[in-house]
């Protein structure tokens, strides 16, 4: 579930950003609002999707107020889902144990 989650959080952000940085400007700009009457309806899907996700992942994620509500509400800013999915969802990397140091000349 959580590898569904995160192919979504990335999907729903790639999809924010057709519609604000070419679907959009071509509606208004060049009069083509094809791009939003299909990236449009994407978008929707996705935003739902994600937003359904969080709360069926925040439990094996082990997430807990403070970061569901966040993870939520990167669903509102254009870029955010992709730090959710970078920073939150992939497991943690076990810190490298520190290495002896030889003893130095004294």
């Amino acid at each position: 579930m959580i590898r569904v989650f995160r192919l979504v959080s990335v999907a729903e952000a790639v999809s924010f950003l057709l519609l604000l940085l070419v679907a959009m400007p071509l509606k208004y700009g060049a009069d083509m609002p094809a791009g939003v009457q299909v990236v449009g309806p994407l978008h929707g899907v996705l935003f739902m999707a994600y937003v359904g996700l969080v709360f069926l992942v925040r439990e094996q994620l082990g997430w807990g107020f403070k970061r569901t509500v966040p993870a939520l509400g990167a669903a509102f800013l254009p870029v955010a889902p992709f730090l959710v999915e970078r920073y939150w969802t992939r497991p943690a990397t076990p810190a490298a144990e520190p290495q002896p140091q030889p003893a130095g000349r004294a």
